[in-house]
C-alpha cells in the first residue's frame, strides 16, 4: 500500500473518530474538553496537509507525506485519550 493511500485511510478514520467524539463532548469533563481543543489544532494541521497532498498541482515529497502521517498518528493517540476519558 502506498504511503499516500495509507495517509488517506488514516484521515478517513480520524474524521470518523472525531465526529463520534464531538457527539459525546457535551458530557465530558473539562480535562477532556481541553485535550480535545488541543487535538483540534492538530486536526487543522492534518487537514491542511491533506489538502496539499490531494492537490495534484502541488508536488508533495514522500518526506512531507510521512511527516503528515506522524502528525495524524499523534492526533489519533490524542483522540484515543479523550475517548478513554469519556468512558471513565
Amino acid at each position: 500500500m502506498s504511503l499516500k493511500i495509507e495517509f488517506e485511510s488514516l484521515l478517513g478514520n480520524l474524521e470518523t473518530v472525531r465526529e463520534e467524539l464531538q457527539l459525546k463532548l457535551h458530557l465530558a469533563s473539562m480535562d477532556a474538553k481541553d485535550e480535545f481543543a488541543e487535538a483540534e489544532k492538530q486536526w487543522q494541521l492534518v487537514k491542511n496537509k491533506a489538502s496539499d497532498i490531494a492537490d495534484e498541482s502541488v508536488e508533495t515529497s514522500e518526506e512531507y507525506i510521512a511527516k503528515a502521517k506522524i502528525v495524524g498518528e499523534e492526533l489519533k493517540e490524542a483522540y484515543q485519550r479523550v475517548a478513554k476519558r469519556l468512558t471513565e
